[in-house]
């Protein structure tokens, strides 16, 4: 919610082996002490409130929570997307404070892999191609192999590459978004409402697609979805930017209630953070 490289796919990357010695760990994703606010003075309001988490290996996570909770900031700052008000992030071994800017992307686009609710396929672009752009990105030559590997293993067949994303279903595009996220062979992978967009069926189709062609990749999924728990590992419920707690084994009609429980305190106007982060 992240590389070895694919033996078709061949590494150009101009960062290699000078300033990027990124490190394997055993817990790929680590919070320690986070802290987001924004805005300033009166107006300023706090998404994360002095958040501690961490992401084992090979685990698959649901971070829930009511609308405004601060369960995307916390995505958002666990991939480096955005820079926390205090705190560290580790990721993929490295303390993200320690990575210029630049440093930082070049960490995405090697170890990381990002799944959106809005798909981010870029139109003009055939689906091969949108497959290929994280590798595109990251300076390295592709291979049409290693294309439609990652292809096949999301269930897309070779006229479905050579089309537009607007020419596929939007389960097709999902998949096909989910190639991208797996062509790297990335160590994590950042869900954000993955499947927000999908009609139940379609919904759990994915997510089963996810699950299993992810294995060993740990995979952080934020959702309003109860049952999305169904396929994970274990949930994390945000409330007013804090960890309320952490869940092994949810069962969807219990997150369920948890869920209306926290969307109804938030209501309420106990919540000490009710803006625009989700």
């Amino acid at each position: 919610m992240m590389l070895v490289i694919m033996s078709t796919l061949i590494a150009d990357d101009p960062y290699a082996g000078s300033e990027m010695p990124f490190a394997a760990d055993p817990t790929p994703v680590r919070l320690d002490g986070v802290t987001k606010h924004y805005g300033h003075g009166r107006g300023r309001v706090t998404a994360l409130d002095n958040v501690s988490l961490a992401f084992g290996a090979g685990s698959f996570t649901a971070v829930l929570g009511a609308s405004g909770s601060g369960k995307s900031t916390l995505l958002q700052c666990a991939a480096g997307l955005e820079k926390p008000s205090s705190g560290s992030v580790h990721l993929c071994g490295t303390d993200l404070n320690s990575l210029s800017d630049r440093q930082q992307t070049v960490l995405r686009r090697k170890r990381v892999g990002f799944v959106f609710q809005g798909l981010n396929l870029l139109p003009e672009l055939t689906i091969a191609e949108n497959i290929a752009l994280p590798l595109r990105l990251g300076h390295r030559r592709v291979q049409r192999a290693g294309i439609a590997d990652a292809a096949a293993r999301v269930g897309l067949n070779a006229a479905q590459l050579r089309r537009l994303p607007s020419e596929l279903s939007g389960g097709q595009q999902q998949r096909a978004a989910i190639a991208r996220a797996l062509v790297s062979r990335p160590e994590v992978i950042f869900a954000d409402e993955p499947t927000g967009a999908l009609d139940p069926y379609t919904a759990t189709s994915v997510l089963n697609l996810l699950r299993e062609t992810a294995q060993g990749t740990t995979v952080v999924i934020v959702t309003h979805d109860p049952q999305v728990v169904r396929f994970c590992d274990q949930a994390v419920f945000v409330y007013a930017g804090r960890i309320e707690s952490v869940v092994p084994s949810p069962e969807p009609d219990a997150v369920a209630a948890w869920l209306h429980e926290y969307g109804a305190r938030a209501a309420g106007g106990s919540s000490s953070y009710n803006g625009g982060a989700q």
